[in-house]
């Protein structure tokens, strides 16, 4: 799925990287524990997270994250945007929650990133 797709069916707005909305996406990864993300998530995933801190970015930029959607509304302040404007991370935000981004995802065929 594109993120332009995930933006389509999240009811996302883009806070940053609009020029990357065509980029592909492998899997999702729901959670709020950067540590988890860590241990579960996979290149080229979108990260979905209520955490709206410059942990997010980094973790992502580890990763190879591509997209982060921050959910229930959440909007990050300018020097997160600034930060994942420089390692390339599209960032959009969605006013669903966690549970209902993923599984609006899950629904529409996006793989789930776990160790199974």
């Amino acid at each position: 799925m594109k993120i332009r797709e995930i933006k389509e069916l999240l009811g996302c707005k883009t806070v940053c990287g609009a020029g990357d909305l065509e980029r592909s996406i492998s899997s999702a990864c729901g959670a709020d524990l950067m540590s988890d993300v860590l241990a579960f998530a996979k290149e080229h995933s979108v990260l979905l997270t209520g955490m709206v801190n410059q942990h997010v970015i980094r973790t992502a930029q580890v990763l190879d994250v591509y997209c982060i959607v921050f959910v229930r509304g959440k909007t990050p302040p300018d020097d997160i945007c600034e930060l994942a404007a420089e390692t390339g991370i599209t960032l959009l935000t969605s006013d669903h929650s966690l549970y209902e981004a993923c599984g609006l995802l899950y629904s529409k065929g996006v793989s789930p990133c776990s160790r199974v």
